[in-house]
């Protein structure tokens, strides 16, 4: 090998790589915070049209189930300041208020998996939900309309979003919510001229709620499987003489052959012919994310799937000796239940 070639293969593999992202399993927390559009609230002869955006933030503690489903329970709380508003078709020459949202939400979300570090994701939301009139007060003529009451009510809402996997846990979101609820039934009061006026009716309004929400947040998971390469190097530049020695890598809990897994076995077969091979050992591995009996189990089928495919490319079956180890030669050592793309492998050795 070249003193050029050594330096290049050297910066290739010192080069970072990004965290793929892993489907989220156990328990989590996020939080986010952005912008809040409330829709113009209509009831009647009300209309309520608010200030162009408010304030919006939540809370969320979660459970990913590993298949790119999860659940959680969220907090949320949402601000949007009045801007006009419209009483039986008469514009109002004073308004002022606030109208709150908070409520608790129960979500279900599915992660849509990229193999990449970037992970869209949707889901559905059903909770209960209170709107507070915050000091409202419409002036039109001699007459001011106030309201300062909370009610709640079925909450709904629909997710969309998309996560950027930082490794360790973390994640960064940004995504879109619409928010509503049933329309909550407000106390509301008609005085003459002030606010503080003399009270000349009451009764209940119902304004429609409907709200549009840009958020960004960040999400920890607790048990969050090591992050696997998004391009593992099978091997460096090889050195003129034959390699003796091949790494066949697998998916996670998958014993078929990808393409470039299977160039790499023709390889070892070419070789093997050439060379004066005379035995040639297989030995299949497993990661620690499963049980040890099904590691087991798995590691033997994916040094099946290896062999036949050495028979497929020439090699007598006799010259073929299989073994399989599990869980218990891990190539990089991990705590029990991680996820290690190097240790799903299997060994081609020729002797």
């Amino acid at each position: 090998m070249t003193l050029r070639k050594a330096l290049l293969a050297a910066t290739v593999l010192a080069l970072p790589v990004a965290a793929q992202a892993q489907p989220v399993s156990g328990l989590y927390v996020g939080a986010g915070a952005g912008l809040n559009y409330h829709q113009e609230s209509t009831d009647s002869g009300l209309k309520l049209k608010y200030k162009d955006v408010g304030a919006v933030g939540l809370g969320a503690l979660g459970w990913g189930f590993g298949n790119g489903l999860r659940a959680e329970l969220e907090g949320n709380y949402r601000s949007n300041d009045l801007r006009r508003s419209t009483i039986g078709g008469v514009r109002a020459s004073d308004t002022a208020g606030s109208v709150l949202n908070y409520g608790v939400m129960v979500n279900a979300v599915y992660d849509i998996q990229t193999g990449s570090p970037i992970t869209p994701y949707l889901g559905v939301g059903a909770g209960y939900g209170w709107v507070e009139s915050h000091k409202i007060r419409a002036t039109t003529g001699a007459l001011t309309t106030t309201s300062t009451d909370t009610a709640g009510n079925f909450a709904y809402q629909g997710i969309a979003g998309v996560g950027y996997n930082l490794g360790a846990g973390l994640t960064l979101t940004a995504e879109y919510r619409f928010y509503g609820t049933l329309d909550p039934k407000l106390d509301a009061e008609v005085r003459s001229g002030a606010a503080n006026g003399r009270v000349l009716a009451s009764g209940k309004i119902e304004p429609t709620n409907y709200n549009h929400s840009v958020l960004l947040g960040v999400r920890y998971a607790f048990n969050a499987p090591a992050a696997a390469p998004a391009a593992p190097v099978v091997a460096p530049v090889a050195p003129p003489a034959a390699a003796r020695t091949y790494l066949v890598f697998f998916d996670w809990d998958r014993a078929d052959l990808t393409d470039r897994a299977r160039q790499i076995i023709a390889e070892a077969a070419q070789n093997a012919k050439r060379t004066q091979t005379t035995r040639i050992e297989v030995a299949g591995h497993a990661d620690r994310s499963g049980t040890p009996q099904y590691n087991q189990r798995l590691s033997q089928r994916r040094a099946d799937t290896v062999a036949a495919e050495l028979v497929r490319q020439g090699i007598a079956r006799n010259e073929i000796a299989v073994t399989a180890y599990g869980e218990s030669r891990p190539l990089v050592p991990t705590a029990d239940g991680v996820r290690e793309p190097q240790n799903r492998r299997v060994e081609i050795v020729l002797r």
